[in-house]
């Protein structure tokens, strides 16, 4: 595997009950990429995150992080690993207020000043964040909580920061404002293992892409060469 290589995945299969969900997937994420998994619903990008981060059991197939196999490791293990989550759906702690949750992110952490300096770095990611720092997660609407799930992951200091259809559900406006935050995230030099639907937003940013249909990576190239590809617009993007 090559030195800068930090997440390989190698002929991954998934399945749930009888039904194979992913069916042999192969990609990489190397060092400062930012990299997009695209495909219709239903495609198995999910399942393969889920997998890649220890809330899913492979059935066969093996996840590399940092050269060595982390196939069967907790969640929490991978986190304090630095291969962190922000899951579909967003999964905020809807009880704790925007700081506690932020809080939360850095659990495993100790060093005060370095945690104190995160939450202000998140803060001038989301500045609305900051605006509401003492509301409860789970008064705030889904695009903040979306704001506020990737603001938490950011406290873990991610050497691969995964994100899972991060722009599901919102408003046109705040899908905009969240693919910004992406990229300004990937220029501070955060490498992004990115599964989106929007496949023109996703590719738009990404260094290389991945095309995965019915359980499989069927295409794959640099994100521009993509984002161009008659096949790919004809499937992803209605021409």
């Amino acid at each position: 595997m090559a030195d800068d290589v930090l997440l390989q995945v190698s002929n991954l299969k998934v399945a749930y009950g009888g039904i194979q969900a992913v069916k042999g997937v192969n990609f990489e994420v190397r060092a400062g990429e930012l990299v997009s998994l695209i495909g219709a619903n239903g495609a198995g990008k999910t399942t393969t995150l889920k997998a890649v981060t220890g809330l899913q059991p492979v059935a066969d197939g093996d996840v590399l992080y940092l050269g060595k196999s982390i196939k069967g490791q907790g969640a929490w293990d991978l986190a304090k690993q630095g291969l962190v989550m922000v899951p579909e759906g967003r999964g905020t702690f809807t009880r704790m207020t925007i700081v506690e949750n932020l809080q939360m992110g850095a659990y495993t952490r100790n060093d005060k000043a370095g945690i104190d300096a995160d939450m202000e770095r998140v803060f001038t990611f989301f500045p609305r964040l900051k605006e509401r720092r003492d509301q409860l997660a789970g008064t705030m609407s889904g695009g903040e909580q979306q704001m506020l799930a990737m603001g938490r992951a950011l406290m873990a200091r991610p050497k691969v920061l995964l994100l899972d259809e991060p722009s599901m559900g919102l408003s046109p406006i705040m899908v905009d404002k969240i693919f910004e935050v992406v990229n300004e995230i990937h220029g501070q030099g955060v490498t992004v293992l990115l599964v989106e639907q929007n496949a023109s937003r996703a590719l738009q940013l990404a260094n290389r892409g991945y095309v995965m249909e019915s359980g499989l990576v069927t295409m794959t190239g640099p994100g521009a060469e993509l984002l161009a590809d008659p096949k790919v617009r004809a499937a992803y993007l209605g021409e």
